[in-house]
């Protein structure tokens, strides 16, 4: 996927990533050529895959922030270093990466840059692994100085740099680190930001060199710390070393990985690796939130809401923990230093998705919590057995996702995604979210967007959503809608599944039996014509109207019911206060059986579910034909008894895959 860079060159579509493996990025080309990185297999595997695929809602979304940002020309690159004055001042990058290891993408996601002030947190994790807690802070304070990043300052209760964000902070982090010479204690803080990045970075030389010959203020810095103490090496080695790690090059695309290993508590989501232990990524978060941002760190907590850090390089990278981070390049600075459109595009993010930290799911789990087809859990209405059959060749062609937890946007996003992923192989499918406790708008948002998108794909969608938590009161959309059913509970859902199915699978010319003659009925079909005769003659034809009660619990027996047209339903009384069916029958079946059979009382409400026609054989009947005829009588109680098993049995397996759910 192509396109010509530069802040004008028109619409723009965001896509992510998948890593299913180890993988290494390869250097970012600048100039023209593919918006996404290239990967290559660091373990080549029949099951690894990478996949440059449309997701949807979300890319929506961050095309949308990329273009309200992009025509922000405001503000210049830095120039106090050269190299940083000569770099294209319009290339704008956005990335989304999250916590499970995707990242969203727009713009100019693989231009290589450095990673400049960007550094600090990484370099301060490393100092905090090497030293130990107590060891750093006898050197760094972690409070917002109010100055800026380059003040040739201390604290003057502590002596000691106000905090590891800005540059005496830094510079003391770096005199921190192990190693057995200058070369080596450098190339462990590359190989961390390698980790974190989940590929091998490289120094850019010419920045290096540009930042060396320059960086007299630096320097000024490292001696003022010799002088008092704070470090107790040689202030050229640790400036030295502090230029060589701003000048590290990285892209766009790695520092969302960075930003996502801070957010799944210093765990790599691309290659698994742990970068930091959570309890040491849970203090460089602490101080990014209150010195991520220098003196504007109190405007960016308010407004965007998640910890941060910014570069000097047009980078900031920011974190949703547990969840997200957020990264984005472009080198126009304001002036605190920080990018114009990297703040603007964060703030904007942090808007429509909801992310600030002070507004958070109260679980960062996946939001689904089961999705399966109707084939593995079928509804309770009892299907002939041609239609049966229908529905285990194709029933996993619709599916049921449960929702649960607080539908905020990383919840959201992950449901989205794996919702999407499937959908091309679904002629129906169910989002239940009676599970679901807080929706915020942009979820709520998503999910009508992955409906319409469905829809128009060929897939029937509708909601399990009772409370209305969605939006949808279930009585006032139109129940032909394809996009608008939405039901009370998850097993009239997926009933409605399986007729999707059914009426796109049942072979051509089956037919689908509405009303069957008494003689007709399978319970009776298998019988001696004389005897079938003889029986027929004893039922007596009823209807009901649809919803009328034909027998409530604790009724004595009153008859076998045999079903010629229409359907009834067994219902029962939930822990929830509503009513909930226990099995529908149709045409072709029966009930009243089981009392029959064993004299006791009716345990559930027998209700018509439609207009209804029955033939009843009377308990008085029944109880004479042991008399008059016991072979027939022997015959159809063999025949009922398989009838009730099969009912049994189809009931059991359909409550029993989770019968908390009904």
């Amino acid at each position: 996927m192509n396109r010509t860079r530069g802040p004008k060159s028109g619409p723009t579509k965001a896509y992510l990533t998948t890593f299913s493996a180890v993988r290494t990025i390869s250097p970012a080309r600048p100039g023209p050529g593919p918006l996404a990185p290239t990967y290559s297999d660091a373990v080549t595997s029949p099951h690894d895959t990478t996949r440059t695929i449309d997701p949807g809602v979300v890319a929506g979304m961050l095309d949308e922030v990329y273009a309200v940002c992009r025509d922000d020309t405001s503000g210049a690159p830095a120039d106090y270093i050269p190299e940083l004055a000569a770099v294209a001042p319009d290339s704008f990058g956005l990335c989304l990466a999250t916590a499970d290891g995707l990242v969203y993408q727009v713009g100019d996601t693989d231009i290589g840059f450095t990673i400049q002030s960007i550094s600090k947190p990484f370099t301060y994790a490393l100092a905090l692994a090497d030293r130990g807690l107590d060891g750093v802070a006898e050197h760094i304070d972690v409070e917002p100085s109010g100055e800026p990043f380059n003040e040739i300052s201390l604290e003057p209760d502590t002596q000691r740099p106000s905090n590891p964000m800005i540059n005496s902070g830094a510079i003391t982090a770096a005199s921190l680190i192990a190693g057995r010479d200058t070369a080596d204690k450098f190339e462990r803080v590359r190989r961390c930001y390698s980790r974190f990045a989940g590929r091998e970075l490289t120094m850019n030389e010419a920045v290096y060199e540009s930042e060396a010959r320059t960086g007299y203020r630096n320097r000024a810095i490292g001696y003022m710390l010799r002088s008092v103490g704070i470090i107790d090496v040689d202030p050229d080695d640790v400036v030295d070393r502090y230029f060589r790690q701003c000048s590290i090059e990285i892209t766009c695309a790695d520092l969302a990985v960075m930003a996502a290993t801070l957010a799944d508590n210093g765990v790599n989501p691309k290659t698994r690796e742990r970068a930091l232990s959570t309890a040491l990524t849970e203090r460089v978060l602490s101080v990014m939130t209150t010195c991520g941002m220098y003196n504007a760190a109190g405007d960016w907590v308010t407004t965007v809401g998640l910890p941060a850090k910014s570069g000097v390089g047009g980078g900031i990278i920011a974190v949703l923990p547990g969840q997200l981070g957020i990264s984005v390049y472009s080198p126009r600075l304001d002036g605190h230093g920080n990018s114009v459109r990297g703040v603007a595009a964060c703030r904007e993010l942090s808007r429509r998705l909801e992310l600030h930290f002070c507004h958070v799911t109260r679980s960062a789990r996946t939001a689904i919590r089961a999705d399966y087809s109707v084939a593995q859990l079928p509804s309770r209405l009892r299907r002939t057995p041609e239609d049966a059959e229908v529905l285990a060749a194709h029933g996993d062609r619709a599916r049921v996702y449960e929702l649960h937890g607080d539908l905020l946007f990383a919840g959201a996003e992950r449901a989205v995604r794996a919702i999407e992923g499937n959908a091309d192989e679904l002629d129906a499918l169910v989002i239940d979210v009676r599970r679901v406790g807080e929706v915020s708008r942009v979820a709520r948002g998503m999910i009508e967007q992955l409906q319409t998108g469905l829809v128009r794909r060929g897939s029937r969608v509708a909601l399990v959503d009772p409370d209305a938590k969605l939006g949808h009161e279930t009585s006032s959309l139109d129940p032909d809608d394809p996009s608008g059913r939405v039901f009370v509970d998850r097993d009239t859902a997926t009933e409605w599944c399986e007729d999707i199915v059914l009426d796109r699978h049942r072979p051509p010319g089956q037919r689908v039996a509405t009303s069957i003659d008494l003689d007709e009925h399978p319970l009776l079909v298998g019988l001696a014509a004389m005897d079938r005769d003889r029986l027929c003659a004893d039922f007596v034809a009823h209807t009901f109207a649809r919803g009328e009660v034909i027998a409530e619990r604790g009724d004595p027996r009153s008859g076998l019911y045999l079903i010629l047209a229409g359907r009834v339903r067994a219902t029962f009384s939930g822990t929830d206060g509503r009513v909930h069916r226990l099995v529908t029958l149709s045409s072709g079946m029966s009930f009243g059986e089981i009392p029959m059979l064993t004299g006791e009382k009716f345990v559930n409400d027998i209700v018509a579910e439609t207009e209804l026609r029955v033939a009843v054989l009377s308990a008085a009947v029944f109880d004479e034909l042991a008399q008059q005829h016991p072979q027939l009588k022997l015959a159809l109680l063999q025949r009922l008894a398989a009838g009730a098993y099969a009912q049994m049995e189809a009931t059991v397996r359909t409550i029993s895959g989770n019968a908390e759910n009904y």
